[in-house]
């Protein structure tokens, strides 16, 4: 992408954000982030009673002189939360104009600025894995493995830059294979944290089985689904062949008013389906078109609805 992925203004407003996560952090680096570990930061978390070998830095002498008992002031530990951003980069993520994959790949390099200005870990996670056709790999194929490398592990906001760079070279194709990417990420996780899932959720083969196994894991679960303009509101009409992006599939059909409406009424359907599941296992969900200005979606919609603030 040549134009940068993020304006300078916007990434100026971001940094006033922190994601806001419901379950404290439980990972073992330090970070900014309060956690129900006990350490030496300066947020007094709680009293336990002295045993021998503690350090008298921590008694409270104070309630010593009250109860005339040895009391150890415990501090809540800062620890940072591990987010994993899955970005569906399959070969329905190219449809649209703009591109459901240029959108829904801005989102993530917004939401992992945010995390990293918090000094919280990024992974990003594109899916499906990068095709091997059997032919030498090319140097644009090894410049983006490199990318999705790097991607897998990010920390400090030092590292914004390269973090967009490695973005911006991702690629998409391939069938999106949405629960075995989910599966797998909420397995190699070390530590749950926060997981949103960046896609446009059309994978055959559903989604449940993956969202069940994050929230399984004990991931904090947000959704962004992502549509293009025409899969809203179709504008072509008549006799029409179809082809799956992803499968090859050819259906043939006419494509008339009536069918326009039972169209958009599929689409609502599905749509408010991907809602009711996510609301009834505590799943934030939004639904934006990739015409949708990025700054409507990060800077109202998502503070609204307290994902970050």
């Amino acid at each position: 992408m040549s134009d940068p992925i993020l304006t300078p203004n916007l990434l100026r407003r971001l940094e006033q954000f922190q994601l806001l996560a419901a379950r404290r952090a439980k990972s073992s680096a330090r970070g900014e982030r309060r956690s129900r570990a006990r350490g030496q930061s300066v947020e007094f978390a709680d009293y336990r009673p002295y045993v021998h070998g503690d350090d008298f830095r921590y008694l409270d002498w104070n309630l010593y002189g009250r109860l005339e008992r040895l009391f150890l002031k415990l501090y809540e530990e800062e620890r940072e939360l591990p987010v994993r951003l899955f970005l569906d980069a399959s070969e329905s993520m190219t449809f649209g104009e703009p591109r459901k994959f240029d959108f829904a790949r801005q989102v993530a390099a917004a939401l992992g600025y945010v995390a990293l200005s918090s000094f919280d870990r990024v992974s990003v996670i594109p899916f499906p894995a990068l095709a091997r056709n059997g032919e030498e790999t090319t140097e644009a194929q090894l410049a983006e493995m490199a990318a999705r490398g790097a991607l897998r592990s990010v920390r400090g906001k030092r590292s914004a830059i390269q973090f967009f760079r490695n973005l911006g070279a991702l690629s998409a194709g391939g069938a999106a294979a949405l629960n075995e990417a989910l599966r797998r990420g909420a397995l190699e996780a070390r530590q749950a944290g926060l997981a949103v899932v960046l896609s446009d959720f059309l994978d055959p083969a559903g989604y449940e089985s993956g969202l069940s196994a994050l929230l399984g894991r004990g991931f904090q679960v947000d959704l962004v689904q992502v549509l293009a303009p025409e899969e809203l509101s179709p504008s072509v009409f008549g006799d029409l062949r179809l082809v799956d992006s992803e499968s090859g599939a050819v259906q043939e059909v006419t494509f008339g008013r009536y069918r326009l409406k039972a169209y958009q009424q599929s689409v609502r359907n599905f749509i408010q389906r991907l809602r009711e599941y996510s609301q009834a296992r505590g799943i934030s969900f939004f639904t934006a078109s990739s015409n949708t200005p990025l700054e409507e979606l990060l800077l109202k919609q998502l503070r609204q609805a307290e994902v970050w603030g």
